[in-house]
């Protein structure tokens, strides 16, 4: 669990989050939506430990970051997996190299050790020939599958998603979202996603939270979101034309 009390944070004479007050649940999948400049990405960065708040509390399953040593903090930071939005593959690594080099920069296991483990969750994400290939041999789908293999590698506590879908087909992003839910389930991760895909919304929304402007605007489930009537969410979420026929949907089932 994440909980998150009363955070700010400013950048010269722009303050970008002003007092985000939420809480991200062990277990389930967390979005967190907005338009470009409502403070989404410095919030993600804040709940990693990049970015410090100048004001509220960051507390991961009950420590607070800002009282934790140097070290605990590094400690805290290897406990926590992050997908990018392009991947961030190493393009001169093979796939195998990619998903390993976490271990190796961090562990002190043994080559057959760190073999096993790369062998396991390239299984887990359905690469399990794609050892021995370059990021350029394979797919984009392929390429994300390796970042949330390299993601979990470490065993995290916390998995931290930057817009996970960008530049997929809507297919395959449908696979992305499902893998990452199914990931959070049997680990039992803390997972918390920054996107604006509508349809992350719809498939894995568990817990949603929507910034506007550095502010919480509004929090709930892929199911409260149909029945909101705050203007700001609704201006954001019916700019997909899906997201307009399935809310439709829903509300002739209502009726």
């Amino acid at each position: 669990m994440i909980e998150v009390d009363h955070i700010h944070k400013s950048f010269d004479d722009a303050h970008i989050l002003k007092g985000v007050t939420t809480v991200f649940d062990t277990g389930k999948t967390n979005l967190i939506i907005g338009q470009s400049g409502s403070g989404k990405t410095v919030f993600l960065k804040c709940l990693l430990g990049l970015f410090s708040p100048e004001e509220g509390s960051i507390c991961y399953d009950g420590k607070r970051y800002e009282q934790l040593t140097p070290k605990e903090q590094r400690n805290l930071r290897q406990e926590m997996g992050m997908v990018f939005q392009g991947s961030a593959l190493f393009d001169g690594m093979t796939v195998e190299g990619n998903v390993m080099f976490p271990l190796e920069m961090f562990t002190k296991q043994s080559k057959s050790e760190m073999q096993d483990r790369v062998d396991l969750v390239l299984k887990r994400v359905n690469l399990i020939d794609a050892h021995h290939k370059y990021p350029s041999e394979i797919s984009g789908g392929m390429q994300k599958r390796v970042a949330i293999a390299r993601a979990i590698v470490m065993n995290p506590q916390y998995l931290f998603c930057d817009e996970p879908n960008s530049g997929l087909d809507p297919r395959t992003a449908i696979i992305i979202d499902n893998l990452i839910k199914e990931i959070t389930e049997e680990f039992n991760i803390t997972t918390v996603i920054n996107t604006h895909d509508m349809n992350s919304v719809m498939e894995i929304g568990e817990k949603i939270l929507f910034l506007k402007d550095g502010l919480k605007e509004w929090e709930g489930t892929k199911h409260e979101i149909f029945k909101t009537d705050n203007e700001a969410v609704t201006n954001f979420v019916y700019s997909s034309e899906l997201f307009k026929k399935v809310r439709q949907m829903y509300i002739e089932e209502r009726n």
